[in-house]
């Protein structure tokens, strides 16, 4: 079992992370400020780091250019994880001794899993000009997908991550939107957040499955809720599955579409 620190302040990204590295068997701490990272880094010497570059108190470049100098530091593998795809950012994280470099808006967690395993077994890792590299994308579809997600990480991951299989999406960042794109537009099938602002996804459910026009469309609920009485409540009103954010994937959550979808 490894240690892996995570160094990084976006909570969703975080819980993501954290709990796919921990089903996979390793043992994880996170921060979510660089000083704390740092401390944690120098007291108890992970087997590896995911570090963020941006960060509160003190930022992903400082904790390089602190590990590049201390002998022991240096030979803890990092792997960045950023916003930010700039060639000459990348170009100074490598030369600050990074061993792999990921964009947040293009890459999947499951990815980061890979990575994480070929940099505790030694392995070389991508070549950092690959950046966002994936499956082949799948043949062009004319199906619809509409996410219903408040969360501009989540969503702008989700968006991503469809796109890049050929489906078209729309998006709406609350209840009210959701449903009125559901009723104008009409998707082949609308993934669906229960936490929003103003009408939440139960509220967006009861409507969507009470209007004959749009009961017929598949409803697959994405949500941090994972208590019996909430995925009772979801499946009673009618959506088609119930998935936690924090056990998938991107890849996994298109693989529950298409499943549903029978593509």
């Amino acid at each position: 079992m490894a240690k892996i620190l995570i160094a990084e302040d976006d909570t969703v990204l975080l819980d993501v992370l954290r709990s796919k590295l921990t089903l996979n068997g390793h043992e994880v701490t996170s921060a979510t400020n660089g000083e704390e990272a740092f401390r944690f880094l120098k007291s108890s010497k992970p087997d590896l780091i995911l570090l963020d570059i941006l960060m509160p108190l003190m930022g992903g470049f400082e904790i390089l250019e602190a590990i590049s100098k201390d002998p022991q530091l240096k030979k803890i593998p990092v792997i960045v994880i950023s916003n930010s795809g700039q060639p000459v950012e990348i170009e100074r994280a490598l030369k600050l001794g990074a061993k792999d470099y990921l964009v947040k808006a293009i890459f999947d967690p499951e990815e980061v899993l890979n990575k994480v395993q070929q940099h505790l077994t030694g392995g070389s890792g991508r070549d950092s000009t690959s950046l966002g590299a994936d499956l082949p994308p799948a043949k062009s579809s004319s199906t619809v997908v509409l996410v219903v997600e408040d969360d501009k990480f989540l969503r702008g991951l989700l968006i991503q991550k469809l796109k890049k299989e050929n489906f078209q999406v729309l998006e709406a960042i609350d209840g009210e939107e959701g449903v009125r794109i559901t009723k104008e537009k009409r998707p082949n099938l609308v993934l669906l957040d229960l936490i929003l602002p103003g009408v939440d996804g139960f509220g967006v459910l009861e409507q969507v499955k009470k209007d004959p026009k749009t009961k017929d469309i598949p409803v697959i609920i994405l949500s941090n809720l994972g208590q019996k009485d909430d995925v009772e409540k979801g499946m009673n009103l009618g959506a088609t599955d119930y998935l936690v954010k924090a056990y998938l994937t991107p890849s996994e959550v298109v693989g529950k579409i298409r499943e549903t979808l029978k593509m």
